[in-house]
């Protein structure tokens, strides 16, 4: 049996909630796939598209009629997770019922620890919420402090830091529940951004990334596997180009080559590869998985993916 936390990219949700209903019917089959195996799964998700459609939302509606309130950011955040969370355990428990198979699954809303120092916080350059023009971005500058930039010449943004990660709060939640054999939806979207003070934690407006967050529960479980399921088969060198090739594995040296080279997109791969690097090296016992959502089942067989392995 293997302890293994499996991080379910955009591709597993879709772009909105009626989308979502019908793509986590085929996430929960492959969560159920490896729970047949006799492994033990913990599983992660992003949250771009929900995050950013509830912040939007909130946003739009206050710029419309003063009266409806702002929600902060790691509101959002816990929001996101909670839909996501009841839309994932509703399809894995019908998946384990289909199969037969008296597990239960539930979903833990989930405050990741960030340093108040990490770096990222002098340098936001995360976008969330919706577009403006010059005009409403200087006044969100003037009177909410926003950090705001042009994107993408569609208009202009707000940016949030983006931390790593340093610790879960509710980690020996997760653990009692694993160790009671149940299945637990974690560190959605990467977590609500916390930092701690006098009384505990507070929330912080900011974006953890979901690859590292993954990685860091992956780490404090002691799990002997982190499948990373996006939208592509395997990891690529040369990508979109002639001489574009596919990796079935990846070394510590390559990751750090390939990287020094400019192989992988920072908005992408990167921190894929960055997060799966973090987990297993200097482990012999630990291995990474990057691999479609839709051969889920052949890349844990060897088939298909691209494994990093420690040591």
């Amino acid at each position: 049996m293997k302890k293994i936390v499996v991080a379910l990219g955009g591709n597993a949700l879709g772009n909105n909630p009626i989308e979502q209903l019908d793509k986590v019917k085929y996430a929960a089959k492959a969560i159920v796939d490896m729970v047949k195996e006799g492994n033990e799964v913990i599983i992660a998700h992003g949250n771009g598209p929900q995050v950013g459609m509830i912040n939007s939302a909130f946003e739009e509606s206050h710029l419309l009629n003063q009266k409806h309130p702002e929600m902060p950011f790691p509101e959002c955040g816990a929001m996101s997770q909670g839909y996501i969370g009841y839309h994932l355990q509703n399809a894995i428990q019908k998946q384990l019922s289909h199969e037969k198979m008296n597990q239960k699954v539930a979903t833990v809303i989930t405050q990741v620890i960030v340093d108040e120092n990490d770096s990222a916080f002098q340098n936001p350059s995360k976008p969330i919420g919706s577009f403006v023009d010059l005009e409403t971005a200087k006044l969100m500058e003037k009177e909410k402090k926003y950090i705001m930039v042009e994107d993408a010449n569609r208009g202009y943004r707000r940016v949030v830091p983006s931390p790593k990660p340093i610790g879960i709060v509710e980690l020996d939640i997760i653990k009692t529940l694993v160790d009671a054999n149940h299945l637990v939806i974690t560190v959605g979207g990467g977590g609500i951004p916390v930092i701690k003070d006098d009384l505990g934690y507070k929330g912080v407006a900011a974006v953890i990334d979901k690859d590292f967050a993954s990685a860091k529960l992956a780490d404090l479980l002691n799990a002997d596997m982190l499948v990373i399921l996006t939208a592509v088969d395997k990891v690529k060198i040369n990508f979109g180009k002639v001489n574009e090739k596919d990796l079935d594995a990846l070394t510590m040296k390559e990751i750090d080559m390939y990287i020094e080279a400019k192989e992988f997109s920072a908005g992408s791969m990167l921190p894929k590869v960055q997060a799966c690097k973090s987990f297993v090296n200097g482990y012999s016992h630990r291995t990474a998985l990057i691999a479609s959502l839709e051969k889920a089942k052949e890349a844990l067989l060897g088939q298909t993916g691209t494994r990093i392995i420690g040591g």
